[in-house]
């Protein structure tokens, strides 16, 4: 059964979104509020999420970014927001698609069967777990036993973009652009200065890395 997590504070669209989901046989989670939406989502992984921006504790666009951090689902904003600076926020943060209310349900439903069936399966697990340390997606957090691994910002979003496709090699124009920005994807040195400083933090022996591996004049690859 299809699994579709809805995002909504205003009680009585969740209730209606929720009892017309179900009717078509979708197993339906819900949340309001975005702390909420993140500890679902990472507890029970959704196949698609409709999303409410106007959220009472966070911003909409914050619970996609931190969706986005692990989960490969569809994710469908429903918002008031019809300005197009909201839009090209929330598209560009990692939503699939922007639907302004109010809105027909009809259109809604077909908007979710297209963005299901250009769905493909998520590459990782919230959880990514080595021998030597745990890497939470969905909290952002890495941890080796009981202690949390302090990582900068940077370095905490390349060693993300790696664990998110355990075992394959990603390029270093990807992890520049992913970890930089378009700008930055012929500047290789960031990612040698800071690959060293992940090794430093995350592998028992730096100087014969286990987890994150270096394919010469490619890029990089993340072994569990």
């Amino acid at each position: 059964m299809t699994r579709i997590l809805i995002v909504e504070d205003e009680a009585p669209l969740l209730r209606a979104l929720r009892i017309n989901l179900r009717a078509r046989g979708y197993d339906v989670d819900a949340a309001t509020h975005g702390v909420d939406a993140l500890t679902t989502a990472g507890r029970t992984p959704p196949d698609l999420v409709i999303l409410d921006l106007g959220l009472p504790d966070m911003d909409g666009v914050d619970v996609i970014r931190g969706l986005r951090g692990w989960c490969a689902a569809p994710i469908i904003v429903l918002s008031a927001r019809d300005a197009q600076a909201e839009k090209v926020d929330a598209l560009d943060a990692g939503a699939d698609d922007y639907v302004t209310k109010p809105f027909g349900m009809d259109e809604l439903l077909a908007r979710m069967r297209a963005a299901l069936r250009r769905a493909t399966p998520a590459d990782t697990a919230p959880v990514v777990e080595t021998a030597s340390f745990t890497v939470d997606l969905a909290a952002k957090r890495v941890t080796a036993g009981d202690q949390e691994i302090r990582l900068t910002p940077t370095e905490w979003h390349l060693l993300e973009a790696l664990a998110r496709h355990p075992g394959k090699l990603v390029g270093h124009r990807q992890l520049l652009h992913d970890v930089w920005g378009p700008n930055y994807q012929t500047e290789t040195n960031y990612l040698r200065v800071y690959m060293a400083q992940l090794r430093r933090k995350l592998e028992p022996d730096p100087s014969r890395p286990r987890h994150l591996i270096t394919e010469p004049g490619m890029g990089y690859r993340f072994e569990p």
